[in-house]
């Protein structure tokens, strides 16, 4: 899977995650950029990219996380 089909992806889960059709997420894209991107929902939106891409994030992984463009090459190392 290419980084550009990994982004199509993680783009359609955080338009299911957070409700919003208009959300398109680059590698600079953080919480800070997304209005309903808190605590809880980064829950679910880390358990809804595992379950998209069929990978499973250890603790250590998802603290250290900066941006989204870590979090797709992060799936990326695990396909």
């Amino acid at each position: 899977m290419t980084r550009e089909e990994v982004f199509e992806k993680m783009n359609e889960v955080f338009r299911d995650v957070f409700e919003d059709d208009d959300i398109t997420v680059t590698d600079e894209t953080t919480a800070d950029d997304i209005d309903d991107w808190d605590s809880l929902e980064h829950i679910n939106l880390i358990n809804a990219m595992e379950t998209e891409f069929g990978v499973k994030f250890s603790m250590g992984e998802i603290v250290s996380l900066k941006n989204v463009g870590e979090m797709a090459d992060l799936i990326i190392s695990k396909l």
